[in-house]
């Protein structure tokens, strides 16, 4: 009878949906919206049924408290649970200290909501353990941009598919990961016929249709990038003109690449000298080239260097800010662009420093608050907050719609931190997940659409989602929650917080203006009417009647426009050191995670709903024949994966997809993956290497027992 305009909440692509509604304003359909210029009326096997979230089991319906962990829930009221929120933080910072409380949010919640708790956390509750879980997938995407460029944001867009003549993807699987990226890619591919290079350990889905295939030893992105930069200098194919107007650092980045002759570099990172020579040329003759990449390059302990190797490559061939050439990471949630404009990751608003004093004292005037109750150095990552929880140093946790059960690394060791907390609140729209078993105090929020506000996808472009449908039960939207708890420790008044969504947003285009992402020129309604605004769009803009442009805004695209203070980009050198987890003879496979295309994350959502779970209903691992013949295992049967961490139960699919010392595993279960993968960290972006880590493959006789035990692991 009706639709209702959203945008999409699994990935970062950024679809325009509508929902449809029955006459007694039941959702019952979803479908993409024609006009939107990322999807064009498509959506992916998620998006499809994205409306029957709203019915799933295990939703919050009430808040709920406990004493300890271990006791029965007791149902409770709004007001009790603001109170007990309130004392709870208040209570274990005086005990231990302001920052022995945590606060960790999602890639997943609207972006008003982002920096309404960013208000929150930082101007009145005052620890600096603050981050969400974007470190998990973009951290090294942002580390990246900042060192090569001084600031986050990626500078290109899908419309660059359109234009180049040469694209390369590093660990990125676009048909599973963004399938309407990948229809983005091949209708420009089919009309311009350019190559498209893939590097990746496993022959994933976007492998099959390229032109030419990189299978590079896990780990060794770096490797690769040096030996490929050696053969552009070497043979004079830089562009000469555009480094010497726009980049440092070229003398240094030389004396590095110098030692990365393809014949050498082969020997580490598996690709033939000759393959290395032609890609490079390719790459730089290409006029333009762009790159891409997603979680193989950000999930390793060297995710921060293969970001700015892949910058510099770009630089060095004059790719930045032109049509068609960009260093384009494809983003991994449906807001961690919005995270890490707003809030978490980059610890002040619209990319502001807490290391700097004038973009301390800016945000503090905006907030009305003291600038000296603002720390001066942003505080530890998820993935570090969790060892120090460990350690008993953080007693206190604010977990909100995150699940770090089944999403960080090595999940023993989160378990132990979870068990010592003294107070955890843990913030959902659903009571089942891990986490929640080790919460004092559950607050129920909403979902997607029902919800108002925007997402900023990977293209910097920012869309709206409309409320669909109300919060089931006594659930509120996790911007209600944010301003009642707000309204507990704002007791002076001092520090304001708007009820609604767009006067949010205008409270935060004006911290915007004249920064780079400077929103100043959007709102709502236009940002509706337009299907999504690419940031930056001024208010400048707006008053001349200039409307945003379709698709196509890109960064730095004039010399001299880099956010260092000399205008210019760094090439910055990269010695490679091995620094993971290897193969060896007592856990001789390499374990690789990653994502199906009918899951999300860690399946709260999708293992929930029919459509989707009906593929993949128990974890599996792609294995090798060969190695599968050797080890006695037949497809389909149960074996058991050891690491030096811990073991996990999973189904055999043998494949020639990985090669025959790899094992690729999804990493969607709860109680699988991460109790395999090391905790090793990027030492620039501290987000986690889940993409090298070494397993044994054991068989399992009882097949039976085997199976029984998977469905009991798989039950939320």
């Amino acid at each position: 009878m009706e639709w209702k305009y959203a945008t999409c909440g699994y990935c970062s692509t950024g679809c325009s949906i509508e929902v449809g509604l029955s006459a007694e304003g039941k959702a019952v359909a979803s479908r993409g919206v024609a006009d939107a210029d990322v999807n064009r009326g498509k959506l992916c096997v998620k998006g499809l049924v994205e409306h029957r979230l709203f019915d799933t089991a295990g939703r919050g319906m009430y808040p709920m408290k406990r004493k300890h962990w271990s006791d029965p829930w007791e149902r409770t009221t709004w007001e009790d649970a603001f109170t007990e929120l309130h004392d709870g933080i208040r209570r274990t910072q005086a005990k231990y200290g302001r920052d022995s409380v945590a606060v960790i949010s999602t890639g997943q919640m609207l972006t008003e909501e982002f920096y309404t708790l960013g208000k929150l956390t930082r101007g009145l509750i005052g620890t600096n353990t603050y981050d969400g879980n974007t470190t998990l997938c973009m951290a090294s995407a942002v580390s990246g941009y900042k060192r090569s460029f001084g600031s986050d944001g990626p500078p290109g867009c899908y419309d660059d598919f359109s234009h180049t003549n040469c694209l390369m993807a590093w660990g990125s699987n676009l048909p599973e990961q963004h399938p309407i990226i990948y229809y983005r890619l091949k209708d420009a591919q089919e009309k311009r016929h350019f190559p498209l290079i893939v590097v990746d350990p496993r022959y994933t889905a976007l492998a099959q249709v390229a032109d030419i295939y990189l299978p590079l030893t896990p780990g060794t992105d770096v490797v690769l990038q040096n030996a490929m930069m050696h053969v552009i200098f070497k043979e004079e194919l830089e562009d000469k003109r555009y480094i010497e107007a726009n980049t440092t650092g070229l003398e240094e980045l030389k004396a590095e690449v110098a030692k990365w002759d393809p014949t050498t570099a082969s020997k580490v990172c598996g690709i033939n000298e000759e393959t290395i020579r032609v890609v490079a040329r390719l790459f730089a003759k290409a006029n333009p080239a762009m790159s891409i990449w997603t979680m193989g390059i950000n999930q390793s302990t060297h995710g921060s260097d293969g970001v700015t190797g892949i910058n510099s490559l770009c630089l060095i061939t004059g790719n930045v800010g032109r049509p068609g050439g960009s260093p384009l990471s494809i983003t991994g949630q449906c807001n961690a662009m919005g995270t890490r404009e707003w809030s978490s990751a980059s610890g002040l608003p619209n990319y502001r420093l807490l290391e700097y004093e004038k973009d301390r004292l800016e945000i503090a005037k905006y907030w009305n608050i003291d600038p000296e109750f603002l720390p001066k150095k942003v505080g530890p990552k998820q993935t570090d907050i969790y060892q120090v929880m460990e350690a008993g140093a953080i007693k206190g946790m604010w977990l909100v719609a995150t699940n770090p059960m089944t999403s960080l690394p090595n999940t023993g060791r989160v378990r132990k931190g979870m068990e010592q907390l003294e107070f955890c609140c843990v913030q959902d729209c659903y009571t089942d997940t891990e986490s929640a078993q080790y919460a004092t105090l559950y607050l129920p929020g909403g979902t997607w659409a029902e919800k108002n506000g925007v997402f900023t996808n990977t293209e910097r472009r920012i869309n709206l989602v409309n409320p669909v449908v109300k919060c089931p039960g006594e659930a509120q939207p996790d911007l209600w929650i944010f301003n009642r708890a707000a309204e507990r420790f704002n007791t002076e008044g001092r520090v304001k917080f708007p009820e609604k969504a767009a006067d949010i947003f205008l409270e935060m285009r004006e911290i915007s203006r004249g920064r780079l992402s400077d929103i100043s020129g959007m709102d709502h309604a236009l940002i509706e009417q337009c299907r999504g605004i690419q940031w930056p769009y001024t208010a400048e803009q707006r008053a001349r009647g200039e409307m945003p442009p379709k698709g196509g805004k890109r960064l730095y695209t004039e010399d001299g426009t880099f956010r260092f203070p000399d205008g210019k980009a760094k090439l910055i050198p990269l010695p490679f050191v091995v620094n993971y987890e290897v193969p060896d003879t007592e856990y001789p496979f390499w374990l690789n995670t990653g994502r199906l295309i009918e899951h999300w994350h860690g399946r709260t959502k999708t293992g929930k709903i029919g459509n989707n779970n009906k593929f993949s209903p128990i974890p599996f691992i792609e294995m090798n024949f060969d190695a599968a013949a050797e080890l006695g295992v037949r497809e389909g049967e149960y074996v058991r994966l050891v690491s030096r961490r811990s073991d996990a139960v999973v189904m055999a699919k043998l494949t020639n997809r990985v090669r025959k010392n790899m094992v690729f595993l999804p990493f969607h279960f709860h109680d699988c993956a991460n109790r395999l993968t090391i905790a090793n960290l990027d030492p620039y972006s501290r987000q986690p290497a889940y993409k090298q880590s070494a397993v044994r493959i054991e068989t399992i006789a009882n097949q039976y027992e085997a199976a029984i035990l998977s469905k009991e692991m798989r039950t939320f």
